[in-house]
């Protein structure tokens, strides 16, 4: 009986503690594209984002980042031309964040 009572509020501090963990200041989780940080998130496929995001955290050098943002900034590019669309670049690169996050070497 008594764990009966227990376990709902013990499953509720829980959910509290995680809450808390993934909102806290100065902890950093995975890095995440959106349309804030993402050059041509607006010509994107919802699949392509995941994409995106997917191959920017698997990247493990600096030069490597560079290079598929050099391609990924080509090919958006060319559909914001296509679109007749004027994208604005980002002012911080996502290669430099991902290595001042320590992602890239």
């Amino acid at each position: 009986m008594l764990m009966n009572t227990l376990m709902p509020r013990f499953a509720a501090l829980l959910l509290c503690f995680a809450l808390l963990a993934e909102c806290a200041p100065g902890v950093a989780g995975p890095w995440r594209a959106t349309s804030r940080n993402s050059y041509g998130w607006q010509l994107m496929t919802p699949d392509e984002r995941i994409e995106h995001q997917r191959h920017l955290r698997g990247l493990r050098t600096y030069d490597e980042c560079k290079a598929y943002q050099r391609a990924h900034h080509a090919l958006i590019a060319e559909r914001a031309r296509q679109a007749g669309v004027v994208l604005t670049p980002k002012a911080v690169s996502v290669c430099d964040r991902l290595r001042a996050r320590g992602s890239l070497r």
